[in-house]
Parts: structure tokens; C-alpha cells; sequence
């Protein structure tokens, strides 16, 4: 039965407990820097920055306009004594309320250049500007402003400064600023605890609540916001209760804000708890808008769609109309649950209605379809916007990168351009996500120069994506490459690098960095030694495998997820320790799941252990009954060991339960173009010319040596019937196209959605030799390169 939230039966955590309560606010310390006195025009300043909210972009170029014609005479709008400052801080204000940041930045060029200089109330103002462009330079140039001018003593612009740096991907820049505050008031804890959370660094941004409770900092509403929404983040809302038990004991003096209160329901959504959000709804004397929004994409969030209609219909005849905020939340709560049904509901019922389409109400329906893999109404919701800005080319390219769509996605983006709409870098990670996918490499540096010639803003999150697409593509060295020249490393762009080592087959390499990680202070997280752990499993570094895993708890206090019990099994697996892998599969704290004994699975098929191999597939098949994968290797096992009968028996149960085997699949791109194959494809516009390079490939390997190795081929037919059928593997077909469409001596690039089966990786060996070429081969594992008759995984996959 799920706990109440009455606040004598709350479990309050240890360090959340005793802070939460009462605080007053700090005193002033003697030692504390007075601050300097505000400039002579502050109330003009204040007062015009807090006009110009009220103003649309036309009014605000009317009034930009006026000032340029009469030498910033004052008007009926500003206060009398304005001066030339004040009403330039009121025009950079105006502009970036109605989302023009590129406006605001020129006027303070102009301000920089003229005898109206930037105050303290210009710089936040004009780095907000700098986040809605995440332009991380021209924040840093503004920042050098700052100290020059002396505003570093001002908490406000030190404030905007951590924000601006948080919101353009700089989290190292931020934490520096606020480690280094001589003052921090309770928005500065805030800002801080909010970029941690944006990062996903959830255990850092809990600590800092922590840490500002200690510090004697009495939490504002919006401070007890961002912890609530973290709290919604981590998923726990055994955290987040101490917060409500705040609010409750406040209340006598202070009422919950509806804001607040929100905000608490939304914790509650989030974390589970349907029936708590429910309760602290119910209690609301006062609903907004919102608030009814939260609680209808919480039922739509636990799949109770009956009830989030009764709702929606009880909020109209409580007189509280949805808004085009709330059919917004609800149409992206129906796209991360991938409700199809109840999404296209809310698109007749906006439709109905009479709301007005905006251009976020279309971006969040054409998102939705796309989560919900509708890629057709998506795009005919596109097709059908007017006024498409750049979030919306995003979100449809984002449908067809998440369903690799390569060419659609790319047609897109070239249509985007040609409509002078210039890229983000969201709508690149998405381009450079699907170019990963597809081991694109020549599409992946296209979009690096892309980058370069539209001069988009290098960010933490875009160069990791690039480093990321250059490892998974094949070139490490490039992506090597990109991770040096960058500066401003988080451990998301260190685990990027050091998967792509070990994917890659470096697992010496992959512990150096490691360990150069370590001097430079940046902490490992579980991605991070999930990587390592492959690495060492790749390389058949066992005992430098043990030491990792034994050192991640000892060492970083890290529990081992079972991804890294995966990768234990993998790497003694894959040694040969078949018994040692599974006696530690008997010995986890958690019951193994398919990661694991899918690991264990393969390695008994490598190292031909029919009888455990059997206990593996018994296991996994019991918790996924209708994988064809499973079913597969299951037979495999049991036609290794020459029982095929009971390979009948399972192909014959697969046949009558509707099981489809996945079939092999190798892509190879050229000229910017994948082409995929299937085994024995026929249907490629050069089939002629590819069948007739195959024939080749085969009498030279018959000349050079090569013998198929049949024991793959778990067929009950002959050995000629199995050499045919190896002779026409997929990656057999993507190398002949490669070598009848490329230029002597290019690498050829292929990717395979399956192992590489033996006799592939031998013959392949021996064509790099016959041809003079290099080929590179990314299978479900990991990258073989093979060079002059040898492959970098040394034999060992």
C-alpha cells in the first residue's frame, strides 16, 4: 500500500530532516565585501527594464526607432529622467522578452561604443541574450566586461553569468563562478542546483541542496521549485517529501503558493506516486491552469486515460479552460509515453476547440507522432505549419533520425537551408546521432563542416556528439582529435571517448585515459567504467577487468548496475571462464536479467559449452519467450552439439508462434548514399556487377589459400550447400559493392547489425591483401579493422 504523505509519518532523509524548517535569514558578517553603491540612474533603470514586459516586438522597434530619431528624447512610455542608458537597458529587455536576443546583443556593441555604457542591469539582461543563442563566446566576452568594469561584486550579474554558462553547455565554467562567490544569495543556490539537474547530474545537485540548507539559506518559492523538480528527476519521492513537510509546516504562516504546490504534484506524478499527487491536488483551494495540467498528464503519465478525461471535463466545468500551455503539456506527456491514440484525441479536440495552432502547439503534435513512430502524420503536420522556425525542422528531423531515416533526414535538412533557416546545435546532435547509428562517416563530416561555415556555437553537448559519431563511425583518430582540441571537457564527453576506445578495440589506451581522467579531477561515473569494463572484456584484459570492478565500489562508492555485471560475464565469458562467469551470476545482489545471460549465452556458443549454453537460453527465453535472437542461438547451441532434432523443435515452435528471425543486415555508405544488404540480396540497382565481384572475391580467396569454415553455418545440410550460403553473407555483398564503387586503395566502411560470423572475418583478413585495401567492419560487438592480412581485434571477439 503506497505511504501517506501526513507529515508525522513522513521518513525524512538524514540530511534533508533536520534543514528543512524554519530558517531565518542570514545576518550580514563583518567580514563580508560591502558592496558598492548602485549607479546614479538605478530607479530609471529598474523602473524602464520593468516597463518593457509590457511591449510587443513591433511596439518595441516603433519606440527603438523613436529614440534613434529624437537623440533618446524622453517619451510618454519611459519616466521623465531616463537617461540615454536607461532607455537602451528598456530596448535589450523589450527584445529578448519577445525572443529577439540577436537585437538586444547589438545594441549593447553600440552601448560598448557610444558614452552610454553598460550597468549592472544591462549585463544580465544581455547574457540571457547570450543563452537564447547559446553563444558561449560572446558570454565570455561580456564576463571579461564584468571584471573590467567592476560589477563581479554585484550577486546579480554573478548570478546571470553562472546561468548564461549552464544554458550554453558550460557546466565547469558555472561551478568555478560559484565556488568562487565571495556572497551566494538563495538564487545563486538555486541557479546552481538547477544546472546540475539540466546535466543530469543529479547526485551533485542533491548534495548542493544539502549544502545550502547547512549554509543557514532559507529556500525561496523558486528554490523550492527547482528541488522539487529535481527531486521529479531523480524519481524518488522519499527526497522530495521533506519538502512538503516544509510547505505544511510554513503554511501557518505563509500559504503554499500555487506555484509551489504544482510543482509538488508534478514531484509526485513523476516519481509514482499517482494516488499522493492526488490528495495534495484534491486539498487545493486554489487550482491554476497548471495545476490542473499536472494532474491530468500524471493519469495520462500512468496510462489511466478514463480518468484524465473526466478531468479535463471537470476543469471546464469548474470554469478553468485549457490554455494552449496545458494542451501543450498534454500532447508532450502523450509523446513520452508513446500514446498514439490519446495524442491524435488531443489533436482533434484542439482542432474542435478552436485553438489557435501556434507554432509550439504544431512543434509539440509533430514531436508526438514522431515519439509514437507515426513519422507520416508527423511530417503531414509539418507540411501543413506555416511560419516553421527552427524548432520545429528540428523536431521532424529528430523523427527521422530516431527511426533511421537517413535520407529523409537529410533531404530535410538540405530543404531547411535552402528556406535560410539556420541551424541549431540540437538539430546537429540529432544529424550527427543518426550518422553514428548508420556508421555515416561521410555524411558525419559533412556536418562537422557544416558547423564550421554556419558558425554554430561549439558547446560541450555538440562536441561530444562529434566525438562520439567520429569513434562510431571508425575514426578514432578524429574523434580523438576533436576531444584534445576541446578545453571545456564534462565526464559525458570523457565517456564518450573512452566507449569509443573500447568499441574500437584500444583497451590499453582506454585505461591510459582513464587514468588521465582521474589526474585532472574529473570524477567516474557507471557509463564511465561500463566503458573501461568493455574495453578490458575487447583486449581479454581480465585481471585489469577484476581490479576495475573491485575498485568502483571500494574506491568511488559506486554499486555495480547490472550493465557492469554484463560486462564481467562478457569479459570472463569471452576469456573462456565459462564456469567463473557463472558462479558470478549465481552471486549478484539483483536477479540476472537478459543483459546477462545473453552475455553468457554467446560466450558458450564461441567457446562450444552446449550444456550451460542451454541453461543460458532456458533462462533468457523464460524472461523473453518471443525473442528471435534467443530462439536462434538456443538452436545454434543445440546443432553445435549435432542435436537436430531439437534444433527442429525450436525452429519449429518459432514457425508456430509467429517468430521471425532477425535477418543480417550490413550497410556500407558511398558517396553520401547507405545502401544496405540482406544475405543474398539480389534487389540492389548493381546486382549484375556486385554478383559478378563476388565470383571474383571468391576465386581469388580459393587462390590465396582460404578454406570456408562451415562450423558457423548451423544448417543440417551438406558442406557445399554451407559454403553457398556463407559465399552470399550480407558483409560479402556490402565489401563486392564496395570494391566496384570506390576508388583502389580507399577503406571501405561497413556495418553490421549481427556478429561477424568466422568465416567473414577470415576471408576478410586475406581480401584486404588480394585488393590493397583497408576495411573496416562495425558489427553488434565492436569495430574490426582489417589491414594486410590482420584485424585489430587480434582474433579475439
Amino acid at each position: 500500500m503506497e505511504a501517506m504523505v501526513t507529515p508525522s509519518r513522513t521518513p525524512f532523509p538524514p540530511f534533508l530532516s533536520s534543514q528543512l524548517k524554519p530558517i531565518p535569514k542570514p545576518t550580514l558578517h563583518l567580514h563580508s565585501p560591502i558592496p558598492s553603491p548602485p549607479p546614479k540612474d538605478a530607479t530609471a533603470t529598474a523602473t524602464a527594464t520593468a516597463t518593457a514586459t509590457a511591449f510587443t516586438l513591433q511596439q518595441t522597434k516603433e519606440i527603438h526607432a523613436h529614440i534613434i530619431r529624437t537623440q533618446f528624447r524622453p517619451t510618454n512610455i519611459l519616466p521623465a529622467q531616463s537617461s540615454p542608458q536607461a532607455q537602451l537597458n528598456f530596448l535589450i529587455t523589450s527584445y529578448i522578452k519577445n525572443n529577439t536576443p540577436s537585437a538586444a546583443l547589438n545594441l549593447y556593441a553600440h552601448m560598448r561604443e557610444t558614452a552610454a555604457s553598460p550597468d549592472n542591469f544591462t549585463v544580465p539582461s544581455v547574457l540571457k541574450a547570450c543563452a537564447q543563442l547559446s553563444s558561449l563566446r560572446q558570454g565570455m566576452e561580456i564576463h571579461g566586461f564584468v571584471i573590467k568594469a567592476g560589477f563581479h561584486w554585484d550577486v546579480f550579474v554573478h548570478n546571470s553569468l553562472m546561468q548564461m554558462y549552464s544554458e550554453c553547455g558550460s557546466l565547469g565554467f558555472a561551478t568555478k563562478l560559484f565556488d568562487e562567490m565571495p556572497d551566494r544569495d538563495v538564487v545563486s543556490w538555486s541557479t546552481m542546483i538547477r544546472s546540475y539537474a539540466w546535466c543530469k547530474l543529479f547526485d551533485e545537485a542533491i548534495e548542493l541542496v544539502r549544502e545550502m540548507l547547512l549554509s543557514g539559506i532559507r529556500p525561496s518559492e523558486v528554490a523550492i521549485i527547482n528541488m522539487l523538480n529535481l527531486f521529479a528527476d531523480v524519481g524518488e519521492f522519499t527526497k522530495g517529501r521533506p519538502v512538503h513537510t516544509y510547505l505544511i509546516k510554513n503554511s501557518a504562516r505563509e500559504s503554499p503558493s500555487v506555484n509551489a504546490t504544482t510543482a509538488l504534484i508534478d514531484m509526485y506524478v513523476k516519481c509514482g506516486s499517482i494516488s499522493a499527487a492526488r490528495r495534495v491536488f484534491d486539498r487545493m483551494e486554489e487550482k491554476s491552469t497548471a495545476s490542473w495540467a499536472a494532474m491530468i498528464a500524471g493519469f495520462i503519465r500512468s496510462r489511466d486515460m478514463g480518468t484524465a478525461m473526466e478531468l479535463l471535463i471537470e476543469m471546464r466545468h469548474n470554469h478553468v479552460f485549457p490554455n494552449e500551455i496545458t494542451m501543450l503539456s498534454l500532447v508532450i506527456e502523450c509523446g513520452s509515453i508513446g500514446n498514439l491514440e490519446l495524442g491524435k484525441w488531443l489533436h482533434a479536440y484542439i482542432l474542435r476547440n478552436g485553438f489557435k495552432m501556434s507554432v509550439a502547439l504544431g512543434t509539440a503534435l509533430v514531436d508526438m507522432y514522431c515519439k509514437c513512430r507515426d513519422l507520416w502524420s508527423a511530417r503531414e503536420m509539418f507540411d501543413l505549419m506555416d511560419g516553421k522556425d527552427i524548432a520545429v525542422w528540428t523536431a521532424m528531423i529528430a523523427g527521422y533520425a530516431h527511426t533511421n531515416c537517413i535520407k529523409e533526414a537529410f533531404d530535410l535538412f538540405t530543404q531547411m537551408k535552402d528556406a535560410n533557416i539556420k541551424p541549431n546545435e540540437i538539430t546537429m546532435v540529432n544529424l550527427l546521432s543518426l550518422c553514428s547509428e548508420a556508421g555515416a562517416l561521410d555524411r558525419g563530416r559533412w556536418i562537422h563542416a557544416c558547423i564550421d561555415k554556419q558558425g554554430i556555437e561549439m558547446n560541450v553537448v555538440l562536441t561530444t556528439s562529434l566525438v562520439d559519431m567520429y569513434a562510431k563511425c571508425g575514426d578514432i583518430n578524429a574523434a580523438y582529435a576533436v576531444f584534445t582540441q576541446t578545453t571545456d571537457r564534462d565526464v559525458c564527453m570523457w565517456n564518450a571517448m573512452i566507449n569509443g576506445l573500447a568499441m574500437n578495440g584500444y583497451g590499453e589506451e582506454t585505461i591510459s585515459l582513464f587514468m588521465e581522467m582521474e589526474k585532472v579531477g574529473v570524477r567516474p561515473n557507471n557509463v564511465t567504467f561500463i566503458g573501461v569494463l568493455r574495453a578490458c572484456s575487447h583486449s581479454g584484459l581480465v585481471e585489469e577487468g577484476k581490479q576495475f570492478f573491485s575498485c568502483m565500489e571500494h574506491d568511488y562508492g559506486l554499486v555495480p548496475k547490472v550493465e557492469h555485471y554484463g560486462c564481467m560475464v562478457d569479459l570472463l565469458g569471452r576469456a573462456g571462464h565459462l564456469d567463473e562467469a557463472h558462479e558470478l551470476i549465481r552471486r549478484m545482489p539483483n536477479e540476472p536479467n537478459v543483459i546477462i545471460w545473453g552475455a553468457l549465452l554467446a560466450a558458450c556458443k564461441v567457446h562450444k559449452n552446449p550444456k550451460l549454453g542451454e541453461l543460458a537460453a532456458k533462462e533468457l527465453l523464460k524472461l523473453e519467450p518471443h525473442s528471435s535472437g534467443y530462439n536462434i542461438l538456443l538452436s545454434n547451441i543445440y546443432a553445435i552439439d549435432r542435436r537436430w532434432s531439437e534444433v527442429a523443435e525450436v525452429r519449429k515452435s518459432m514457425k508456430h508462434t509467429g517468430i521471425k528471425k532477425m535477418p543480417g543486415m550490413t550497410a556500407i555508405e558511398v558517396n553520401g548514399v547507405v545502401h544496405e544488404f540482406v544475405m543474398g540480396d539480389a534487389s540492389h540497382p548493381q546486382s549484375k556487377k556486385i554478383q559478378a565481384m563476388l565470383s571474383e572475391m571468391q576465386e581469388k580467396l580459393k587462390r590465396a589459400g582460404h578454406v570456408a569454415d562451415t562450423s558457423g553455418v548451423y544448417l543440417n545440410i551438406d558442406e557445399e550447400e554451407k559454403e553457398t550460403v556463407l559465399n552470399y553473407h550480407s558483409e560479402k555483398l556490402a565489401m563486392a559493392f564496395g570494391l566496384i564503387s570506390t576508388p583502389p586503395r580507399t577503406p571501405i566502411r561497413i556495418v553490421k547489425n549481427l556478429r561477424v560470423c568466422d568465416d567473414c572475418h577470415a576471408a576478410t583478413k586475406l581480401l584486404t591483401q588480394i585488393y590493397g585495401r583497408v576495411i573496416i567492419v562495425r558489427d553488434r560487438n565492436r569495430f574490426h579493422r582489417f589491414c594486410e592480412g590482420s584485424c585489430s581485434c587480434q582474433d579475439y571477439w
